[in-house]
């Protein structure tokens, strides 16, 4: 009983260090550097390795704790199926627990992983030294197989000065190696065997003070203060607030042109008061104060929302080629793009970033490329044919193709758009290609006031330490922020509410070791679990079969 209580503890632990129904204070960070001791103490503890079936009994303890973490850290799921899924009752909450049953696997092969590794080796130091190697493999495959990176233990440092250090050079896989690592050192002083009474200090007493003592001091760079980041260049990014459950068609009397002048408004609002971080955390306001003279924003951001923008719409063509002129900056628009046959048919619909000129000429269009499995496309549809049923808004998108970098005044800015953010392998080529500042369009209203929208912001910041580079997030109802290169949210306006954000940000050319090379960090580990796993199932195998022809013998 006490191993699968140790799950459940685990599980709750590491809820903490992340989001859980608004933006999560820093020191809660904490958590991430002990809270997998409890299953690690549990998957190697004499009775789970002494068990008639240890490799079982690891696996399910881990999945246990997996399980549970994923319906705590996702269970906006829910809650954004039963608003928006058209789903039948109860259907909601089945999809959370089978989305959890699912990735909850990686938990429960991080568990076999461990005690193959312990079996084989007779070690149980061994097996925590790749424990941290195992963890990122499993983390790769999340994000390579399943697509679902979301929250990896890593993005609970974002607010780390000292240890986000690291995401340039191995991404946000390096600083989740970090934590496991520091998790399984505390766990070995829990897994050790003493001689004597335990309130002797000996040797590694001291050296695990030692260790305690440099796990709290890097912990502390919540406590740095933020680098010092030069602006040169102003954005509005405008947050429309739009209700994504209502009838967003605007084809009542008036109503195009009622939203149209508020966007146009919105547009040419530089000058105002906004949160100088991030909101609801008791940040004070800054306020951007224009000169007497008259002036221009350098780009206006409009975002993904359910606002019934479709690129081949000749209203809509005309409306941002006059909100261009009006505000005399160039826009990047979320909407609706499509591509034509040469009978004029519509042959695929995208979820797009139309970037325009000043003078309202088109520019280019982004198209999104990873899009939201049963939330914008269904996957495997011809077989499944049973989730149109259960998934009534599911929209029908094709994926992009090119990621494409806008040289728009001068500067080259690279666009992705809401999901998108969670692929740092992916975000990483837009500076590869050139981009000098990210700008993420987002519609996080699906969500509601549940963790994700702090969640996906959190993200969205390492995004930006990762690659160093400016990040305008622009979303329908928050969190609309500007980022700076070392993830800190410089500006933000309040959710909920149809503002504009006037964002100061700069531009940065230089090129990080990730962004040059993406994941290179968590392939390594990804090639030493491999090396370890083969090399221990190879011992187990003998000894298996060394028992075996023992037994016979005895016979």
């Amino acid at each position: 009983m006490k191993m699968w209580a140790a799950a459940v503890l685990s599980a709750a632990l590491l809820e903490l260090p992340f989001p859980l129904a608004g933006p999560m204070p820093p020191w809660r960070s904490i958590f991430a550097w002990f809270g997998l001791v409890p299953l690690l103490w549990a998957i190697l503890s004499p009775a789970t390795v002494d068990h008639p079936r240890p490799f079982r009994r690891a696996f399910l303890i881990s999945y246990l704790c997996g399980v549970l973490w994923y319906m705590g850290n996702c269970y906006w799921v829910r809650d954004t199926m039963l608003h928006y899924g058209d789903m039948p009752t109860g259907a909601p909450t089945l999809l959370l627990i089978g989305f959890s049953l699912v990735l909850g696997l990686y938990f429960g092969l991080f568990g076999l992983g461990l005690m193959l590794v312990r079996r084989a080796t007779g070690k149980k130091n061994f097996a925590l030294v790749a424990a941290p190697f195992l963890w990122v493999a499993l983390d790769l495959a999340a994000a390579r197989i399943t697509s679902v990176p979301w929250d990896q233990l890593g993005y609970s440092q974002v607010d780390n000065g000292f240890v986000n250090q690291l995401a340039p050079w191995t991404g946000v896989y390096g600083i989740s190696f970090l934590l496991v690592a520091a998790n399984a050192f505390l766990a070995y002083g829990w897994l050790r065997n003493t001689k004597g009474p335990r309130w002797v200090p000996d040797r590694w007493t001291w050296i695990q003070a030692a260790g305690v003592f440099l796990i709290v001091f890097c912990w502390n760079g919540v406590n740095l203060l933020p680098h010092s980041a030069l602006h040169s260049a102003t954005a509005v990014l405008i947050q429309p607030n739009l209700d994504v459950g209502a009838d967003n068609n605007w084809s009542g009397p008036g109503q195009w042109e009622s939203h149209i002048a508020q966007f146009q408004h919105l547009a040419g609002e530089q000058c105002k008061t906004y949160i100088a971080g991030i909101p609801q955390t008791g940040t004070p306001t800054g306020e951007v104060i224009c000169p007497t003279y008259p002036t221009r924003s350098d780009l206006v951001v409009w975002p993904e929302s359910p606002a019934p923008f479709t690129q081949s719409d000749p209203r809509f063509q005309k409306s941002l080629a006059a909100i261009a002129q009006s505000v005399d900056a160039p826009l990047v628009v979320g909407n609706i793009g499509e591509d034509y046959n040469d009978d004029g048919q519509v042959t695929a619909y995208y979820n797009s970033a139309l970037v325009i000129d000043n003078a309202g000429g088109l520019i280019g269009r982004y198209d999104k490329i990873h899009l939201v499995p049963f939330g914008e496309y269904i996957p495997f549809a011809q077989y499944l044919t049973f989730a149109h049923k259960l998934t009534g808004r599911v929209s029908s998108f094709s994926r992009g193709t090119d990621r494409k970098v806008f040289r728009l005044n001068g500067h080259h800015y690279g666009v992705f758009i809401c999901y998108e953010a969670v692929f740092a392998d992916e975000v990483r080529h837009f500076a590869q290609l050139g981009a000098e500042v990210l700008v993420n369009i987002s519609d996080d209203g699906w969500y509601g006031d549940t963790s994700a929208p702090w969640q996906h912001l959190n993200i969205a910041r390492m995004r930006a330490i990762e690659n160093r580079r400016w990040l305008l997030r622009c979303t329908n109802n928050g969190v609309t922020a500007v980022i700076d290169p070392y993830g800190h949210v410089r500006q933000s306006i309040p959710r909920h509410q149809t503002d504009a954000l006037p964002a100061q940000y700069g531009f940065r050319d230089d090129v990080t070791f990730y962004t040059s090379h993406g994941d290179i960090f968590a392939w390594l580990c990804v090639l030493l679990s491999i090396v370890v796993l083969a090399w221990s199932l190879k011992i187990e195998i003998r000894q298996i079969a060394s028992r075996g022809g023992t037994l016979n013998q005895r016979r």
